[in-house]
């Protein structure tokens, strides 16, 4: 996936005539609030008009603290353990059941429903995971807005497909493994004669493709309570097993070595990959490339039915604020406002967060994706929350991850990694479990 870098420029200039708060992060001015965000420089840029958005409708003000990726989560959680933390932020669905157990959520309840924005209009799949009765994610009252819903959609290279005579995927219907596989096939190889390959099938990330091959194999990590691993099963390593072969047997992703100087996202820009997954947030980019791209179902295992992720970030409202109605007010402004979902989808950062919007642009066919609907699909039919939204920590995951890389090599048995690694994480998750207990008794009192 492609990582996203901080550049200060760009958001600055955006920002212009915007408070940027660096100090306490909440604020004491009471015609004020404070709204922590992240984000490219493009999308903080796209934000931060929104923002202006909103001042210029309600008359409120708003200090905006602009924050590097790869400081945001320390800066945030430093500002919560110290009782500053700002009046309106960002955060990742996997700390939803915390900040709620511990009391960092204000409930949004009672503001949605006295807003006269259309609330009822969003995706309710980006509307759920922010629901907490206490036990289950997805049920109960609402404490953060859904910035946005990412369906985690697959592309491929029309040009490169073309080029090697190799047929596109039906957007309708999706190729099973083998079909995939021949396609990958014919797709590597040396274009230029020199020797060296210079194209490639595809090219996994396996953090962020596993999911679409574990599921639509009818594999899971859970239980469906969230209480137990799962794995150690036939369609866990049958699928974890064929990401494998793709690269260390059948030789259609980017080897190891090929990888360590150009990564498969860098050859995919390149248009050197046949498939690959093209997210919301990198549309503005994909469409500057030399190539034309467009979207199709993930390969499908032995359910037959495609499987994929959907991401998102929460708009969240801190119950400390002192301005609860004004807070409450941006976050709800920034997830459904008709004019703000326009500036923010039309920069590039993001599909509609509201169905009607949604449609209309989907209708649009002058920008790439063509097949814009398969983000639709997604979000309305076969797309899923990754299963550490739904428990208390994400560590359990984490264990799966910390010493795959010699299985992805082929240097370690995928059968017996599984069977290892599923007793470490269930520990994990058992860790995590008891921690929630504790913490809720504790926050109970």
């Amino acid at each position: 996936m492609r990582r996203r870098s901080f550049i200060t420029g760009a958001a600055a200039a955006a920002c212009a005539g915007l408070t940027t708060s660096c100090g306490n992060l909440s604020s004491d001015d009471p015609n004020n609030i404070t709204f922590m965000f992240r984000g490219s420089a493009e999308e903080r840029a796209v934000f931060a008009e929104a923002v202006r958005m909103f001042e210029e409708k309600t008359g409120f003000g708003v200090s905006l603290i602009d924050t590097a990726v790869d400081q945001y989560a320390t800066k945030l959680q430093t500002a919560i353990l110290g009782n500053s933390a700002p009046d309106v932020f960002y955060f990742d669905p996997p700390q939803t059941k915390s900040y709620i157990t511990n009391g960092v959520l204000l409930d949004l309840d009672p503001y949605v429903a006295s807003t006269e924005q259309p609330v009822d209009d969003i995706w309710e799949s980006g509307m759920e995971r922010y629901r907490f009765d206490g036990e289950l994610i997805g049920q109960g009252p609402l404490y953060a807005m859904p910035k946005d819903v990412g369906p985690f959609a697959y592309g491929f290279n029309k040009t490169l497909l073309d080029e090697m005579g190799v047929e596109h995927p039906d957007p309708d219907v999706p190729m099973d493994w083998d079909d995939f596989l021949e396609r990958c096939q014919k797709l590597t190889g040396d274009r230029d004669g020199d020797g060296t390959r210079d194209s490639w099938g595809a090219s996994i990330n396996i953090g962020a493709d596993i999911h679409a091959f574990l599921w639509s194999n009818g594999a899971s990590w859970l239980s469906e309570d969230t209480r137990t691993v799962t794995v150690d099963t036939p369609e866990f390593r049958e699928a974890l097993q064929y990401l494998v072969d793709l690269q260390n047997v059948h030789e259609v992703t980017p080897s190891i070595t090929e990888s360590q100087g150009l990564d498969g996202y860098q050859r995919w820009l390149r248009g050197q990959i046949g498939f690959f997954p093209v997210a919301p947030w990198d549309l503005t980019l994909y469409r500057t490339l030399d190539f034309e791209f467009d979207l199709c179902p993930y390969p499908v295992g032995a359910t037959g039915e495609p499987a994929t992720w959907i991401g998102s970030l929460g708009i969240g409202v801190s119950a400390k604020t002192t301005k609860p109605e004004r807070a409450a007010e941006l976050a709800i402004f920034l997830a459904c406002d008709p004019d703000a979902q326009r500036l923010i989808v039309d920069g590039g950062q993001t599909i509609p967060n509201t169905e009607t919007h949604a449609r209309e642009w989907v209708a649009d066919t002058s920008v790439e994706p063509q097949n814009k609907q398969e983000y639709l699909d997604i979000v309305e039919d076969y797309g899923r929350v990754t299963d550490e939204n739904l428990t208390y920590t994400r560590a359990w995951m984490d264990t799966f991850y910390t010493n795959l890389q010699p299985v992805l090599e082929g240097r370690r048995d995928v059968g017996e990694y599984l069977a290892e690694v599923q007793v470490a994480m269930q520990a994990d998750l058992d860790r995590g479990q008891e921690q929630f207990e504790i913490d809720r008794e504790a926050n109970a009192q």
